[in-house]
């Protein structure tokens, strides 16, 4: 009989210490250290078209927008996570005692692998939906096209949208940025 491998639980404090001195990046969830994949150049790629469209429609407006080496923690579970793309309201709130961690995103945005897109549209929009501040959730897929929008009209209360074709707009709710699909996926490639 195999015995069973015993995984250790840590404090937050724990992992943040660790972190700070990682040349890799950990998620933080329910007291285990997960170590986060590498992205492929698809996923960063389109990571970057978020961004580069993001912030550039949003020059000049009380908004900040992150890429995924910006921590991001979710008081309610203690948990911390790097999502691809936050955009989030001036002036920007940190988790007390902290300078490099965010507790107020508006908008987050994950680009979905195959070993992702279950946990990223199940448990982490759950996590992420703790957040007060949380109102909009964008899933890129990276293989094909294809965007899900979930846009928070009321308290529990979420509407879907999809885009698949590369014509499509995808209007966002929580800033008035309108972003077009051949632009967020310039460069990709499908079926290689």
């Amino acid at each position: 009989m195999i015995a069973p491998v015993e995984t250790k639980t840590y404090t937050a404090e724990e992992y943040l210490e660790l972190e700070i001195n990682s040349q890799e990046r950990h998620e933080f969830i329910n007291g285990e250290i997960v170590l986060m994949a590498g992205g492929t150049p698809d996923h960063n790629e389109i990571t970057t078209n978020l961004v580069v469209a993001l912030k550039l429609a949003l020059k000049g407006k009380p908004y900040r927008t992150f890429s995924s080496d910006q921590r991001l923690w979710m008081p309610q579970l203690n948990n911390y996570t790097y999502p691809d793309v936050m955009v989030v309201a001036k002036p920007i709130e940190l988790q007390s005692g902290r300078t490099d961690t965010i507790t107020n995103p508006l908008l987050i945005a994950e680009v979905v692998s195959k070993g992702t897109r279950a946990y990223d549209r199940d448990e982490k929009f759950a996590a992420y939906r703790t957040i007060p501040s949380f109102q909009e959730y964008l899933l890129i897929d990276q293989y094909r096209l294809q965007v899900e929008q979930y846009s928070k009209t009321d308290a529990n209360k979420w509407i879907f949208s999809e885009y698949s074709c590369m014509g499509d707009r995808l209007s966002l709710t929580s800033v008035a940025v309108e972003i077009a699909l051949a632009d967020l996926y310039e460069n990709i490639e499908f079926g290689q």
